[in-house]
């Protein structure tokens, strides 16, 4: 499939399998409320599935021309995709933690050991505010390697393309909330 077609594909898997609407609201990550909730984690289940997700996400970036060596994100919604596209691709992929282990190596970043010379993808399910992508990339750059691209499947609002782009990174979202009638998000103050 071309790439266009892999994105449209999986816009399609995410409508039929992610995307869900509840009379009562409920809180998302950012601590938000909404009557949309998208489980991408649930949604890509079936290998064949989240195959054609992460050709969708390998796609985009090689189609813009953006080399890189390794893949992942922060834990939970990334971990699925990094390991997905990193076995696509051929390249090395990682999870950051939440936070730094209390114990053995204290690693935040597991798999892949990044730094210098590393050219990095980050990748996550769903971006409400952003904040998950924004701590991967924050992670990443601590070990010195250079975050070259970042994608989400669904992008709830139009701010992590503000925070990207202001940074001089591309980043790319399989589908917005347009795609499925939801209402933006907004800023929430941190």
């Amino acid at each position: 499939m071309e790439v266009d077609e892999l994105v449209a594909a999986t816009k399609e898997l995410l409508r039929e399998k992610a995307v869900s609407k509840f009379e009562t609201p409920i809180e998302l990550a950012s601590g938000q409320l909404s009557n949309f909730f998208v489980d991408g984690k649930a949604g890509l289940s079936s290998a064949a599935d989240l195959r054609i997700a992460c050709l969708a996400m390998h796609g985009l970036v090689t189609e813009a021309g953006i080399d890189y060596t390794a893949v992942g994100g922060l834990t939970l919604g990334a971990d699925h995709l990094c390991v997905g596209v990193a076995m696509i691709a051929d390249k090395d992929w990682f999870i950051v933690r939440k936070e730094a282990k209390k114990r053995g190596t204290a690693r935040r970043i597991e798999g892949a050991q990044l730094g210098p010379g590393d050219r990095v993808y980050v990748v996550e399910d769903v971006v409400s505010t952003g904040g998950s992508l924004f701590s991967a990339v924050e992670a990443v750059v601590e070990t010195g390697a250079t975050v070259v691209a970042a994608c989400t499947l669904l992008d709830r609002g139009d701010l992590a393309g503000q925070y990207f782009e202001q940074r001089g990174i591309p980043y790319f979202s399989i589908s917005s909330f347009r795609d499925f009638g939801m209402p933006p998000v907004s800023a929430v103050p941190r």
